[in-house]
Formats: C-alpha cells, structure tokens, sequence
C-alpha cells in the first residue's frame, strides 16, 4: 500500500469524536496519525494501520 505524509485515511471504524478520516504525519515501522475531527495524534503499527484502512486521498496540487 502506498501511503505517504499528507494523505487523508478513511479508516473502516469511526474515532470517539465520530470522525473516519486521518491525516497522515509521519510513515515508517509506525504511522504518526492526526484525526481529522478532534486533533488527537496517534501511532499505529503500519500492519495494523494497513489493515483499518478503506480508502488513501492524496493531497490535491495547489499549483497555478
């Protein structure tokens, strides 16, 4: 799975704040996540984070 430092996961269970979608912050052994709804960060095991995900959105380009 390709999975780089910006992408928004939307994660199979929702967070206790209600939100689905994470940002990504840092991708190595463990990914540093950022929940999109309340702030909180989190590190996972990159097998287990793989495994909750339902869909990778890249960043949009902002080029002219």
């Amino acid at each position: 799975m390709d999975i780089q430092v910006g992408d928004i996961l939307e994660m199979k269970k929702e967070h206790p704040c209600g939100s689905k979608k994470w940002e990504v912050l840092r991708v190595g052994m463990d990914f540093r996540l950022r929940c999109a709804g309340c702030g909180r960060e989190l590190i996972l095991p990159r097998r287990k984070a793989e495994a909750s995900v339902r869909a990778v959105r890249k960043p949009e380009c902002k080029n002219g």
